[in-house]
């Protein structure tokens, strides 16, 4: 593998971040504070525990999650499309790099973006609840690993998307609303039963579940099934890039 082209990538992409610190990180991370400020503390004040956990710390890990999904889709989305927007993406798959390569570099850059702001903002949780994590190496596991397959899947966005009204339409339409619907706030059993069973169709309530359960120990699906499905997300977003720059679909128009 040509290490030094998924390095120049990955450096410039961060470059990129910190040359808009405020927009990348310090937003977001603000953004989420108002969440924890008006569900954890004005509304979790009146709300009974939710198996066992105050609603304020019940909350964190579907903010989170919310925070980190949508993020390392923009950010690997906006990476690969804005050189295909100004036309330098001909110089990219020109230069003596293989498309592993070429998205290692992005995704790993729009991955590290989402974890750091996944840290600040469960750092910044500690201010507003009292927090506990009876799972810390699984949180991490479970917090790489979304950070990993959703930054693949805005890559394919990234690449798909002719416009920036694109861009934004699946993360918009579709992501956010399967957040807020797949238990960010709440526990899904306490929906009625009916919707139990369409909520189990969503799949980001098996992230946010095996991520809550690496804090609380509790959780609305068993923690194997999280993990095949996180994995099993990332292996089909690895297939179908692979597809992508073999068949040179939306990059070689």
């Amino acid at each position: 593998m040509n290490l030094q082209a998924v390095k120049s990538i990955y450096v410039f992409e961060m470059a990129r971040t910190f040359r808009t610190l405020a927009q990348s990180i310090v937003s977001p991370v603000l953004s989420t504070s108002l969440y924890f400020i008006v569900f954890g503390t004005a509304i979790g004040s009146r709300i009974e525990q939710v198996e066992g956990v105050s609603y304020g710390a019940f909350i964190v890990p579907g903010l989170i999650m919310l925070t980190v999904l949508t993020q390392s889709i923009s950010n690997a989305s906006f990476g690969i499309y804005f050189p295909k927007f100004i036309g330098t993406i001909y110089e990219l798959l020109s230069a003596p790099a293989s498309f592993l390569e070429i998205t290692a570099g992005y995704v790993l850059a729009a991955a590290t973006k989402s974890f750091m702001i996944g840290l600040i903002i469960l750092a910044t949780a500690f201010f507003f609840v009292n927090l506990q994590i009876l799972h810390p190496m699984w949180m991490l596991t479970f917090l790489v690993l979304t950070c990993l397959s959703f930054s693949l899947f805005g890559f394919i966005i990234g690449i798909w998307a002719q416009n920036f009204e694109q861009l934004q339409l699946i993360p918009l339409l579709a992501v956010t609303p399967l957040v807020f619907l797949g238990g960010a706030f709440y526990s899904i059993s306490m929906l009625p039963e009916s919707w139990q069973t369409v909520t189990l169709f969503n799949p980001v309530v098996y992230l946010i579940s095996g991520f809550r359960w690496s804090f609380f120990g509790v959780a609305d699906v068993a923690l194997a099934w999280s993990l095949v499905a996180i994995l099993g997300f990332t292996g089909t977003c690895i297939a179908v890039i692979g597809w992508i720059f073999k068949s040179g679909w939306r990059i070689r128009a």
